[in-house]
């Protein structure tokens, strides 16, 4: 046996083999530069690989899935954060010239402003949107600011389009890819007739967006008044007792505007920023809160229960930590804008709390995100419902648009949580003295929350969670009233039908 020690059997030290990732290392990519980011274990990248690693990353997502058809209009959700800015570099950068493999779509950029919500002044929202305006007009993309109260103004079409199919597309992705080469041909041959500079393109493309000024012009000349609904929506979110149901019903309110705004200016697909710490969080949230059915659509990278517009998640599989050290390293700008859960404790909603639980476990165990993440990635994205005539057509969520999931047979879990619910609430008729029994109410008044009661019908699980948290169901929008009143009808109209089709088969 040798008893040299650490010397080996010559009594000369062994060297010693260099763990990979060092600072002191090479690339991992290209061998030969220095590296100045290490994203995992044994991944360390120069400057130059990394930023071709990120941009092959975003570029293999988009052709993978091909649900992007040459020519098409998409929407970009820009929120100011890192995950959307990224994203934003990355379309600009697909769409260079001198980019190989170009980007074929035609971009469009959305910024939603949720000062009024967060109870911010004028003057901070005016700064915060000329930020963001100067950021949106160097891209040279049309861009579409809105603020969140406009939410009152939306007409109730924006819930009951869900029928529409998506655009007819060309019968081929290839066949496509040659109707849009010829398309830009033609495109070069006009702008060499019409010798336009660079400069009056951009000022063209820049004026297809409304400015956060333009934009209150015509809010006033529409008769809108900003500041009543400014205030109607701090009442709304004022009336939600918890924060977790805040961020949901702020969500859908998000979504119900990038939907009119989609609508309105013909774009196809929403494109947002949401990224694998994103996603990893969403999931594990929503089990939480009892969107496990619907996993597949928010967290998916393809979500279509919207019809004839489709949201897209392409920077899925990018972590945060990944879209920082890219943000950081190549100067894209960036815009904080603080929301609900600014300087608020990791405790304050379960979305905070499962962040900060899956942040502290990746840092001990730095699998833990993709885990969570691929994990997602198995879930069918094909809702099971039939789609069938109007009286056999499957309800949808009055809020989250998704296939209603309280359909379920007697004896299950969720049925016998509505009936502990409804004996819970039971007045006690005994002790007061009236007989008026659980519709009634005490003394034949009717029970309080009897409006919110009539709408749960209409809601999923989970939104049902959210809307028992509102205080006021008076305050939500008119366009859900609107589609409320809508459905219910729709729902007695096909009650009759119904009993009309047993009486004639008797």
């Amino acid at each position: 046996m040798c008893d040299g020690g650490e010397g080996g059997c010559g009594g000369e030290p062994l060297p010693r083999e260099e763990p990979r990732g060092r600072c002191d290392s090479k690339c991992v990519k290209c061998k030969d530069a220095s590296p100045v980011v290490s994203i995992r274990a044994g991944d360390a990248f120069c400057k130059g690989c990394f930023k071709d690693y990120f941009v092959h990353k975003f570029r293999a997502m988009l052709g993978k899935n091909r649900c992007i058809y040459p020519g098409e209009k998409v929407l970009l959700a820009f929120s100011g954060g890192l995950a959307s800015s990224a994203m934003l570099r990355q379309v600009q950068e697909g769409l260079n010239r001198e980019a190989p493999k170009k980007l074929r779509f035609r971009p469009g950029i959305i910024y939603i402003d949720e000062g009024a919500m967060c109870g911010r002044s004028l003057d901070e929202r005016v700064k915060t949107c000329s930020q963001v305006e100067s950021v949106l007009r160097a891209t040279g993309f049309p861009y579409h600011l809105v603020f969140l109260e406009e939410v009152f103004d939306l007409p109730a079409s924006v819930l009951n389009s869900l029928t529409q199919s998506p655009p007819d597309q060309p019968p081929s992705y290839k066949e496509a890819v040659a109707d849009f080469t010829r398309w830009q041909q033609q495109q070069r041959e006009k702008r060499a007739d019409t010798a336009t500079s660079l400069e009056d393109r951009l000022a063209e493309c820049s004026m297809q967006g409304f400015s956060w000024q333009g934009r209150l012009a015509v809010l006033e000349e529409a008769g809108s008044s900003l500041a009543s609904h400014a205030e109607e929506l701090a009442r709304l979110f004022g009336g939600v007792r918890s924060l977790t149901a805040k961020e949901d019903l702020l969500q859908t309110l998000r979504t119900h505007l990038m939907l009119q705004v989609a609508r309105r200016n013909g774009y196809t697909k929403v494109m947002v920023g949401d990224s694998c710490t994103r996603v990893s969080v969403k999931l594990l949230a929503s089990l939480s809160l009892g969107r496990g059915a619907f996993l597949a659509l928010d967290t998916g990278f393809l979500d279509s229960r919207y019809g004839d517009v489709l949201i897209l998640r392409p920077m899925r599989e990018y972590p945060a930590k990944e879209i920082a050290f890219y943000n950081y390293l190549f100067r894209v700008p960036t815009v904080f804008t603080p929301g609900l859960d600014t300087k608020a404790s990791d405790r304050a909603s379960i979305h905070l709390l499962i962040e900060s639980f899956l942040c502290k476990l990746q840092s001990e165990f730095p699998s833990t995100l993709s885990t969570v993440y691929r994990t997602g990635e198995k879930l069918s994205t094909d809702p099971q419902e039939v789609q069938s005539d109007v009286l056999t057509a499957p309800a949808r969520c009055l809020l989250c648009l998704c296939p209603l999931d309280t359909n379920v047979e007697d004896g299950s879990s969720l049925q016998a949580t509505l009936l502990s619910e409804k004996l819970s609430r039971r007045p006690p008729a005994e002790e007061e003295g009236c007989g008026g029994g659980i519709q009634a109410g005490c003394c034949g008044k009717p029970p309080a929350g009897r409006e919110s009661s009539d709408l749960l019908p209409l809601l999923c699980y989970g939104c049902r969670l959210t809307f028992k948290e509102l205080s006021c169901v008076e305050s939500l929008p008119p366009y859900i009233h609107e589609e409320a009143e809508r459905q219910q009808c729709r729902a007695a109209m096909k009650q009759e039908i119904q009993e009309f089709l047993l009486e004639d088969d008797a």
